[in-house]
């Protein structure tokens, strides 16, 4: 089977995951985001050709369901791709700590990131608050062994650059 058909069987997977957490989540205000975690896992075990789109499509696709600026979440998670990148040589994605502080740290940026954008663009901004910003960060940062894991063992080869 091709790469990209197995990452689209993964993209539909972090997709029924991402939902499935934001309905158990999103109540209190907790933001677990499986798409992040998911674009980043591929781009820290596949080449570019491959990371920088899926991390693209997957922000977009959040943008598309989202009431929020349209295309802050394709442009956050394409920079996070580009961090990744300029991480791999830093960091071995191979073991779960360095995956959790990477996960950790990008989703610390994303955040900060989309509520930036939001209060240039739009005026306002969409803070839920401390405590549930740094649970959705916590939990994408446990999440992120499970997801990667998953990835690496679907459909990584070695990385080409």
């Amino acid at each position: 089977m091709s790469d990209t058909l197995k990452i689209f069987i993964l993209f539909i997977v972090s997709t029924v995951l991402h939902w499935t957490f934001m309905t158990i989540f999103g109540g209190v205000g907790i933001s677990l985001n499986v798409m992040l975690v998911f674009a980043c896992a591929v781009c820290a075990f596949m080449k570019p050709a491959y990371g920088y789109p899926t991390a693209f499509v997957c922000g977009l696709f959040l943008d598309f369901f989202g009431v929020k600026l349209f295309g802050n979440n394709a442009l956050t998670f394409t920079l996070c791709a580009s961090m990744v990148y300029a991480l791999e040589k830093r960091l071995d994605f191979e073991a779960p700590v360095p995956q959790m502080l990477g996960v950790f740290g990008l989703s610390l940026f994303a955040v900060l990131f989309n509520v930036a954008l939001l209060k240039i663009f739009t005026g306002f901004s969409a803070w839920t608050g401390f405590w549930p910003f740094v649970a959705g960060i916590v939990l994408n940062a446990l999440l992120a062994p499970a997801v990667f894991w998953a990835v690496r063992r679907t459909c990584c080869k070695e990385k080409n650059n």
